[in-house]
């Protein structure tokens, strides 16, 4: 399936004044433990449920707020996080992000991610690399774990997990040359496609978190795996570990299991 990128980004760039409406953000429902919805998020993803229907009427839609049990991945499936770091965006904390990547019979073919406060957008195609603004980007090439900034996702809807998280992130900044927590997957998988990080990784990630990321970092030279070093599918939720490829080995052999 060939999908125009220059449409495409023009359309995801439109939701900027959406994202940046601090009355629409300031307007919070909570779904469960650290787990916030505003209307940012239902503005966001119905202003591009229709325009994707509008431009591509042939493709399904799978979004965060809505319900995706008739989905068909044999198909073509879009994959929507309208706003991936709300809690991010109720402090105004300027590390939010548009996921909307393409899932076409298994295989994620596009995604982008845009970046509203900095007016960043990454995104790829399938076989045809990673762009930041349009320029080509590539992950880094550090092997050491002493040269790498590792970022890290503290699962905070989940409040189980907090032990062996922690755990593991003590393990991993005592080796590295420091850690990070930004608080949007989205971003910090592209972040790694650009080689700002060397790695990012956390656990039960929601495909619409990781699914248009995964494809940046692989167009842009690096691997996505889950905690074993198989490959995630991207329509399940997942322990995600985006990277250079060197440092996600090293993390999934000594750190994950």
């Amino acid at each position: 399936m060939t999908i125009d990128m220059e449409k495409l980004i023009k359309l995801v760039k439109e939701t900027q004044p959406l994202l940046t409406n601090e009355k629409a953000a300031a307007q919070v429902t909570v779904k469960g433990i650290s787990d916030y919805v505003t209307q940012v998020d239902f503005q966001v993803q119905e202003f591009l449920k229709e325009r994707l229907r509008e431009e591509w009427p042939e493709i399904q839609f799978m979004g965060e707020e809505k319900d995706n049990s008739e989905i068909d991945f044999d198909g073509a499936v879009w994959i929507l996080d309208p706003v991936d770091g709300t809690t991010n965006l109720i402090h105004d904390f300027r590390n939010s992000a548009v996921s909307l990547g393409l899932c076409d019979r298994g295989e994620m073919v596009c995604g982008v991610v845009y970046q509203p406060f900095t007016d960043e957008v990454f995104h790829a195609q399938k076989g045809k690399g990673a762009f930041l603004n349009r320029k080509p980007i590539h992950v880094s090439a550090s092997a050491s774990m002493g040269e790498s900034l590792i970022s890290i996702g503290t699962t905070p809807y989940e409040h189980a997990y907090a032990d062996r998280n922690f755990a593991i992130f003590k393990k991993v900044f005592l080796d590295c040359q420091d850690i990070r927590r930004i608080g949007s997957a989205a971003i910090e998988l592209c972040f790694v496609a650009c080689g700002r990080l060397e790695a990012f990784f956390e656990m039960n990630l929601k495909p619409w978190d990781f699914a248009a990321g995964l494809l940046i970092i692989e167009e842009a030279g690096g691997t996505v795996t889950d905690f074993e070093g198989g490959r995630p599918l991207p329509w399940e939720k997942g322990n995600i570990v985006g990277s250079n490829g060197k440092i996600g080995r090293i993390l999934v052999e000594q750190y994950l299991n």
